[in-house]
Formats: structure tokens, sequence, C-alpha cells
């Protein structure tokens, strides 16, 4: 019986999700936003009726960057989320995402520039579609691992490429660092944020379906109180610009938590 009801809360979880995708794609054909911004703040409304369909709380600690570049560690599809819930940005994603059904389609629609490694001029439509989103006064949020991590080291080495563009465009860099903590009714099931939350090797429809068995979830994100301060020469050099981020997000990762307050909760739109 205990396997017939977690059945049915996994597809009571997936049809919310569905409805509420369903709904997105009316909204845009009807409202048809134009303006990047007006795209960013339709995507971080999905974001957030998104975490509700899903029971995902969060709470942040810092201030939130509302400029310039986000980095962050890179553990699930649900950083996505709920970055874009946090307040609208424009994301930097690879371009395998535009292929994705109905994830890709909502993506371009919010404003996401995509890059493709190993193509000639990727990074130069991906710096000018970054500049755009500076310029419109957007927070442009990339995730310089380039792939999700299982959370067995804190940070996995970061990729240079779009560190130097939001350098190169002379942005404050602001850094992010994502925990997921499960419910003590999953924890005593013998559930792990490795398994079920962060995307490892399992494929995209398993780990979905695992993740709508939870009983809840809440994410933490912490930012750091001011932009990372690149040294000189870290400026004139990409790869040791992206090692000092990456000790910027390990400091992230070794702060101690306070006991977590009333989650924020997003709100229906």
């Amino acid at each position: 019986m205990s396997s017939l009801f977690s059945t049915l809360r996994r597809l009571y979880r997936l049809l919310k999700v569905a409805a509420v995708f369903g709904y997105a794609i009316l909204e845009v054909l009807v409202l048809r936003p134009e303006t990047r911004a007006e795209r960013a703040a339709w995507l971080s409304q999905i974001g957030r009726r998104l975490l509700r369909s899903m029971d995902i709380t969060y709470t942040t600690c810092g201030p939130v960057p509302n400029n310039g570049a986000v980095i962050s560690n890179h553990l699930s599809y649900v950083d996505i989320v709920l970055h874009g819930a946090l307040r609208p940005c424009v994301f930097v994603s690879k371009i395998e995402l535009r292929a994705t059904p109905v994830l890709g389609w909502i993506s371009r629609m919010g404003g996401t520039v995509y890059v493709a490694r190993g193509v000639g001029g990727s990074a130069q439509r991906a710096a000018q579609g970054m500049a755009q989103g500076f310029a419109d006064g957007l927070p442009v949020v990339f995730f310089p691992e380039g792939t999700t991590g299982l959370g067995d080291e804190p940070i996995m080495e970061l990729r240079s490429g779009l560190l130097a563009q939001a350098l190169a465009s002379q942005v404050p860099v602001w850094a992010g660092f994502i925990r997921y903590a499960l419910t003590p009714r999953d924890l005593a099931a013998g559930r792990t944020a490795r398994n079920d939350v962060h995307w490892g090797p399992q494929g995209l429809w398993q780990h979905i379906w695992n993740f709508a068995g939870l009983h809840g979830l809440h994410a933490t994100v912490t930012f750091a109180p001011e932009p990372i301060h690149f040294s000189p020469a870290a400026l004139e050099n990409r790869k040791l610009a992206a090692l000092e981020a990456r000790e910027a997000l390990i400091a992230l990762s070794q702060q101690t938590l306070p006991d977590p307050p009333q989650p924020d909760q997003p709100p229906l739109a």
C-alpha cells in the first residue's frame, strides 16, 4: 500500500509540474514578452511556481545579487529553477538544452544565452548575449564547473571561458553556493541528497522520478557579501581568475550556516 501511495504522490507532483509548464506556455502566447527583462521576469515566475509544485522551500544567506555576473556550484537542474526564482536573471547554458523537450523552448523564450564547445563563433555570440543582459541591468547566471557534480567535493575545477567574458565586460562577479537538505522522513528512509537531488550518472527521467518521490526539500543559497576581488594578475590571466573564483566558492561552502529561519516561500503568481 505504501508503494501505491508513493507512486500516486509522484504522479500528482509531476502533473502539477506539467500544469505549470502548460500555464507558462499559454501565458507567454498571450502576454508575448518582447524585451529581455520581460522574458526574464516571466521565467522567474515559472521558477517560483515550480518550487511550489515540488514542495521546495528555500532560504538565502547574504545579499541576492541583482546585477553583474553570478557564479555558483552546480548539483542539479533544480539549481536553475532556484536561481531563477530568486529574481529575474539571464542564464548561460550549454547548447544541448535547446533540444530538450519543453525546457528548451521555455529557456529560449526566457532569453537564455547558449554556448557550444568547439563551434566557431559560439564564444562571440555568448559574449554578445551576456553583454546585452548586463546592459539591461539583469544579473547573468552561469555555472563555471560546466557540468553537474555529485557534491563529493565542494567545487570541481572551473572552466574559464565565460568567466573571462564577464571580466572583459568589467562587471562585478558574485559567488553563490547551494546546499540541499532532505526532510527527516526521507533521511530515515535512506534517501540522500547525493542520490536523489544531485544529478549524477542516472538518466534524466529516472532522476525526475526519484526526485518526485521526496517528501519535500529545503535549499539554502549562500551569497558572498561583496563581489570577488580578483588580483591584477587574474584580470590578465583567465586561468588564474578561475582559480581565484573557485577559492571564493570554496570559502562559501565552508561557512557555518545558522539555524534555518522560516523558509522564504516563493509567492504564487
